[in-house]
């Protein structure tokens, strides 16, 4: 990750049962200016149990209640054989590729992909084994934060620093499915800079763009966005992805925005320097004869800045001229005695 905002397109579920599918979501997300794409990488039992236990059936007000959860990820998982192709796919793209993984055995199985960055879901972040073994690797490790608690960021943040890993970023998230926008409390995405040393940026679940670039200019460094080739593939997650068009439009105005944003710094542009030209500074305003006094009425203060700083008028009034002064003519200190 460089200088620039790290913009992730998450492919997730958007391939609908598809190879060909997400190898031309890898594509789009190229065409669409990411920067990366990102998998998940899990199967329905390395991420919950088969049960018709009532506690494993959804029902929080999602867009996937009434479903079990061993059955929502059957639906939505990449299948494992599929990564190798969508990885090779993104290199010859020049997108970089990475995965978040579940267990242990998909971390081994990333690093057999010698996978360049690991994603730790939301859902996630209190499983601080799997936290340890992942940033045991030595990859820059991304943690969401959708429902952690200051508590759960601050023991997945120490958790990787005793492993010795400091290639820490965090993303503000918030864990709904669409996220309601009064939620997203991009604030924080400061707070945690400063609270943990680390990078931050958001996951973004939200309706548009609005979220992301409103993110950007609170000091997010990484966007990541859920990113579909159309809609009305269907899928888990299509109703609150990107398509391509949408997508692209938020980059470009991310790009835009972080042009905006700057440096702090004080220095003047050339061009912007130049513009002082049409700044105030003193100037005869009607003619002055020699040895005549200085008064307000025959030196003022007024556009264009090519002579004598404002700040030098009151030590210039009363004074006399020292020669014979004409209407609109620039001056300096020497002019007067």
């Amino acid at each position: 990750m460089n200088s620039t905002i790290f913009i992730i397109a998450e492919l997730s579920a958007n391939h609908n049962g598809s190879l060909e599918i997400a190898l031309e979501t890898v594509r789009a997300a190229k065409r669409a200016g990411a920067d990366a794409i990102k998998l998940q990488t899990y199967t329905a039992d390395t991420i919950t149990l088969k049960s018709d236990q009532p506690y494993f059936k959804i029902n929080q007000g999602t867009i996937w209640d009434g479903q079990f959860l061993h059955d929502l990820y059957l639906d939505a998982y990449t299948p494992w054989e599929w990564h190798q192709a969508i990885y090779d796919e993104a290199k010859k793209e020049g997108l970089i590729c990475f995965s978040s993984p579940f267990d242990f055995t998909a971390v081994d199985f990333l690093e057999s992909l010698d996978t360049p960055i690991y994603k730790i879901a939301s859902f996630e972040i209190t499983d601080i084994p799997l936290i340890k073994y992942t940033a045991s690797k030595g990859k820059p490790i991304i943690i969401s934060t959708g429902i952690a608690e200051y508590e759960d960021i601050n023991l997945a943040v120490e958790t990787c620093r005793k492993v010795g890993n400091e290639n820490i970023t965090l993303l503000k998230c918030t864990s709904s499915y669409p996220a309601p926008i009064e939620e997203a409390n991009l604030v924080m995405i400061k707070q945690m800079a400063e609270d943990f040393n680390v990078i931050t940026g958001l996951s973004d679940h939200t309706m548009g763009a609005i979220v992301p670039i409103a993110a950007v200019c609170m000091g997010a460094k990484v966007i990541e966005k859920h990113f579909i080739l159309d809609r009305s593939i269907g899928g888990p997650d299509a109703s609150f992805s990107m398509d391509e068009i949408e997508f692209t439009e938020m980059v470009k105005s991310i790009r835009q925005v972080e042009k905006a944003i700057g440096e702090n710094s004080y220095n003047l542009t050339e061009k912007q320097q130049s513009g002082r030209n049409f700044s105030r500074s003193l100037y005869v305003s009607q003619d002055i004869k020699q040895g005549e006094l200085i008064t307000e009425s025959n030196i003022k203060s007024v556009r264009p800045g090519y002579s004598l700083h404002p700040k030098h008028l009151p030590e210039i009034l009363g004074k006399k001229a020292v020669r014979n002064l004409l209407k609109g003519e620039r001056i300096q200190l020497t002019d007067f005695e």
